[in-house]
């Protein structure tokens, strides 16, 4: 892998919670950093910040709602048009069980279940989109911030239309950002890109833990020397579809492992962003 300080990072969720404060670690070692959120006022006032305290001045801001594919389409676009490389790719932004809208069920601009489309699909369209541009830049990585609450994907009811739980809902969506990397891993082989998943720790006082009123268990430097790790250790250079808990390698849901449930999901995945298939 090339030095922190010739690398190019795309860090969605960068706002606040364990992505705003990996955005000021590796703005702190000297990368040039991509922050992405949805809120232009506390993403402007973010870059300022870091790059104050880094004395980095290759720090910028890239607002998308997540919850709109053809937002996705244009942030790829943006980061595409504004990077002539892009070392490394973490997928950070997510909601979390139930905020918002408590446990009832809600759609995405584009009529998909909120938390599948805003964990999972933003993720998959984004990643697919800037896929060449990470290649051009190989060695490459892919990193997605997954969970240790992962919950089996009913593909008869992906949507959660029947007997909707905000629980599962964002179970299932961590799972398939999971089934997701084991793909892509495979996908990628000999390319010079890797994919990596991680729960970064337990309950950190997240955004997400704290506004579902849950106590946090774990600090924040926790999930953010893991997944920095992921994005910087040269050890992992050849490293590729592992699922990490933490620091520590450990195995998803069974689901997972399944070749042909990952099958599944792609071609749902696919079909759900408009992309074309031939060829995968």
């Amino acid at each position: 892998m090339r030095p922190l300080t010739e690398q190019t990072i795309l860090i969605t969720g960068a706002t606040d919670g364990l992505g705003l404060a990996l955005a000021g670690q590796v703005a702190a070692e000297g990368a040039t950093v991509l922050m992405h959120g949805r809120d232009d006022a506390r993403g402007r006032q973010a870059v300022r910040d870091i790059s104050a305290r880094s004395g980095n001045d290759r720090v910028s801001w890239h607002r998308a709602d997540l919850s709109s594919l053809s937002e996705v389409r244009d942030l790829a676009d943006r980061v595409a048009a504004a990077s002539p490389r892009l070392d490394c790719l973490v997928s950070n932004a997510g909601i979390g069980t139930t905020v918002p809208g408590g446990n009832r069920r809600m759609l995405s601009r584009d009529g998909y279940e909120l938390r599948f489309a805003v964990n999972y699909l933003a993720g998959y369209l984004l990643t697919r989109l800037l896929l060449p541009r990470l290649a051009e830049s190989a060695p490459a990585r892919i990193v997605s911030v997954a969970s240790a609450g992962q919950a089996p994907i009913d593909f008869g009811d992906v949507m959660l239309a029947r007997d909707y739980d905000g629980t599962r809902a964002y179970g299932q969506s961590k799972l398939a950002q999971i089934m997701f990397t084991l793909d892509l891993a495979a996908e990628l082989d000999g390319r010079g890109v890797t994919a990596s998943c991680l729960h970064p720790a337990t309950y950190m006082p997240t955004k997400i833990v704290l506004d579902g009123g849950i106590a946090p268990a774990s600090s924040l430097a926790d999930g953010v020397r893991a997944t920095f790790r992921l994005l910087a250790d040269p050890g992992l250079d050849d490293v590729t579809g592992r699922y990490y808990h933490g620091e520590r390698e450990a195995s998803p849901h069974p689901q997972a492992l399944d070749a042909g449930a990952r099958l599944r999901l792609r071609r749902l995945s696919d079909q759900l962003c408009g992309l074309v298939t031939a060829g995968r």
